[in-house]
């Protein structure tokens, strides 16, 4: 079966916040340098062991990785402050756990993108018409939002049939006549019965119209982000590339629901202005004044007092509510972070145990949920102004159109009937025009949701982020499906040396160990490989990708069966149970035979000696030609090791094997070793030279035995000294 899809899931990126601000750095290499904290193996807790370091436990369950960073990688420790000497995760002397500071609004320094703020609806609804053309699903979409429009038209109908209704009804009240009375009675059942039965419609329509946008959005997403390669690459577009989660679970129903009620909301709106202000301004005719004995007639007089109401409401609103747009968009920024931290301090409860470090990360989560609390705090005070004008211009529009038609209804031009007529349509006009104001922090939620999926769509269609006029890593085929390194030259995104040079050749069947110091780059040489890291020169000649199978240093276990995780990436049903259940026990793994198909959380339940073995039964299933080993067999004890790389020269004897390891004791199952050797300006790949073991050294009596033989037989010292 095709192994490609190993390459999609083997490292971490580094941090995006870092990369996108160093982009615009200069591109010249120059003597490469090693940064602090960029060492390997800064402490990873498993149940077999444990290696102490001040941030590595923060490190290890932020990524859900192992621990590994070298100098290709840019993540920083995120503990703010090691702990002091003593107990390990403790906080620093002095530090008052319970203080924890109030945080200032998000800016460039706190990774969030001062950019965020401008936005652009227009520019961003462009980029969601233009992607969402041609998604599958539109035409669905378009044909309910039609169906809804029809149904409002309906309704707008019977709300002028009710206006109507109104003034005869009060018009008979004013007259007392009680047949009429009774027949408008029955009249307002029917009414009643039709406006229920749009509204209904009008509802269940609504509702489906947003089932079917975030559908529609998310199915989208979902397929733009699982491209290969995206979901690493993704990390390196800056603040726009963060919480892919948020923007694929919370945006997508944000936008979903905002849109339909927004949408259907305006349309309604719309029809309803068009319905009544004709109304309004036949109205209007039957308001005129007399000042001073000069009859006053204003053509459509109550239609621009309602025009004017609505203008005064809405740019006192717009003045008043503007900052909502950002905070809104601020406000799922720290949402996301707190969310992220809550999930990494539930999924790492061992490792924190073990360093005690429960009141290290409660002070961080009290940062987080602070920081989450003051946004909302800002939220609510705009919002307390922004309910000053639009409460009051709710409760105005009682007596507004009653007072400006009084002078007519008192000067006797107006009858009782005729008066709720004008206040009836004028206050449908009113409302109608007034959408905006009512709507307002709604429309800022929804402005930021737009504009933080549209970011994150135009993020994944600008991957990878190599800048324009910068050397970048070909890959090629090898005409003889062989592996080559012609003058590779790895770098960092800010232009930083990795490799210098790497020129190597690799044929089918070969045992090849590359072995280095601490932050040579051995795992950003098998990214390259894989085509996830793009900076730097030179060739890489390849083998058919479907050919190759990447293990990483921390086996990826997917959601599901366990079934599903020895299959990965391939379907479940894509072998046999008797093939399944064979390298399962080939791996030291029959335990588990009886458990493929229960459903668990396996990269949980299982330790992480296991999941290597997992990842190594998939190689037995899958069989690729060539195999690259990240460290694949660190956790496991020496006879383990033995039987595992036994499979090389049993089931998989026929494939090629690239490894990185830091034990000394794998040189033995390979027939090569290449060495990446630290130079001026960074590590240049070197066949390692064997090494010759040096005699042991000898005793001081053994020395004056042999000084004795030497003087005893003057024959044999001389014949030894020739």
């Amino acid at each position: 079966m095709p192994s490609s899809a190993f390459c999609c899931s083997p490292w971490r990126s580094p941090a995006s916040a870092r990369l996108s601000a160093k982009r615009h750095s200069c591109r010249n290499p120059g003597p490469s340098r090693r940064r602090p904290g960029a060492g390997e193996a800064v402490g990873f807790v498993t149940n077999q062991t444990i290696a102490q370091d001040s941030s590595g436990i923060l490190h290890a369950t932020l990524r859900r990785r192992p621990m590994k960073t070298d100098l290709a990688s840019t993540n920083p420790p995120l503990a703010s402050h090691p702990p002091p000497e003593g107990k390990p995760g403790a906080l620093p002397a002095g530090h008052d756990a319970a203080a924890v500071e109030v945080p200032k609004p998000l800016s460039a320094a706190d990774g969030f993108d001062p950019q965020m703020r401008d936005f652009h609806l227009s520019r961003d609804l462009v980029l969601f018409a233009r992607v969402l053309r041609s998604a599958p699903g539109g035409g669905r979409v378009m044909a309910i939002f039609a169906g809804s429009t029809v149904v409002t038209m309906g309704n707008m109908a019977g709300q002028v049939w009710l206006n109507e209704w109104n003034g005869q009804f009060f018009d008979a009240l004013a007259r007392r006549e009680l047949q009429e009375f009774a027949v408008l009675l029955w009249t307002f059942l029917i009414i009643i019965a039709v406006l229920l039965t749009l509204t209904v419609a009008q509802t269940f329509l609504q509702e489906r119209l947003k089932l079917r946008l975030r559908d529609w959005i998310a199915r989208h997403l979902l397929s733009a982000w699982m491209e290969p390669m995206r979901i690493y690459q993704l990390s390196f577009a800056g603040p726009y590339g963060r919480n892919p989660d948020q923007r694929l679970q919370e945006d997508t129903r944000l936008i979903g629901d905002l849109t339909a009620d927004l949408g259907c909301g305006l349309v309604y709106s719309v029809l309803q202005i068009v319905a009544f202000v004709g109304v309004l301004w036949t109205l209007s005719a039957q308001v005129s004044f007399t000042v001073a004995g000069l009859h006053i007639a204003i053509p459509g007089y109550m239609v621009w007092c309602a025009v004017a109401y609505a203008l005064l409401g809405s740019g006192l609103t717009w003045l008043v509510g503007r900052p909502l747009i950002a905070l809104n968009a601020e406000r799922y920024v720290r949402e996301a972070e707190f969310r992220f931290a809550l999930v990494r301090v539930s999924e790492s409860g061992e490792s924190i145990a073990l360093h005690g470090g429960e009141e290290d990360e409660h002070r961080h989560l009290r940062g987080s949920l602070a920081a989450v609390i003051d946004t909302m705090r800002r939220i609510s005070t705009s919002l307390a102004r922004l309910t000053w004008i639009t409460a009051g211009t709710g409760w105005l529009s009682i007596v507004v159109p009653i007072l400006v038609a009084a002078p007519a209804y008192f000067g006797g031009n107006l009858s009782l009937g005729g008066l709720v007529m004008v206040a009836g349509a004028f206050s449908q006009v009113q409302w109608a025009m007034r959408w905006f104001v009512d709507n307002f922090s709604r429309l800022a939620d929804w402005r930021a949701a737009i504009h933080r999926v549209a970011r994150f769509r135009e993020a994944l269609d600008h991957l990878p982020a190599v800048e324009e006029g910068s050397e970048e890593i070909t890959r090629a085929p090898h005409p003889e499906g062989n592996l080559a390194f012609e003058h590779v030259r790895i770098l960092l995104p800010d232009g930083h040396i990795i490799i210098e040079e790497a020129s190597a050749s690799f044929a089918p069947g070969d045992r090849v160990l590359i072995t280095g110091e601490t932050g040579a780059g051995k795992s950003t040489l098998f990214r390259a490989v894989a085509g996830l890291w793009p900076w730097g020169s030179g060739t890489i000649l390849m083998p058919r990708p479907e050919s190759m199978a990447f293990l990483p240093q921390r086996p990826y276990l997917p959601l599901g069966t366990l079934r599903n995780a020895v299959t990965y990436p391939s379907p479940p049903d894509a072998y046999s149970e008797a093939d399944v259940r064979r390298a399962l026990r080939r791996c030291d793994l029959g335990g588990l035979v009886a458990r493929l198909d229960h459903v668990e959380r396996w990269d949980r339940e299982l330790s992480l000696g296991e999941q290597e073995r997992i990842a190594f039964a998939r190689l037995i299933l899958h069989r690729p030609a060539w195999i690259f080993l990240d460290e694949a067999t660190a956790a496991l004890d020496e006879d383990s090791q033995r039987h595992i790389m036994g499979l090389f020269d049993d089931e998989l004897k026929g494939s090629a094997v690239l490894s990185i390891a830091h034990r000394p004791d794998l040189a033995a199952y390979y027939t090569r070793t290449l060495q990446l050797i630290h130079g001026r300006e960074g590590a240049r790949l070197r066949l390692k030279p064997t090494s010759v073991p040096l005699p042991p050294p000898r005793r001081w009596w053994q020395r004056l035995g042999d000084r004795w033989r030497s003087v005893a037989n003057p024959a044999g010292r001389a014949s030894h000294i020739e």
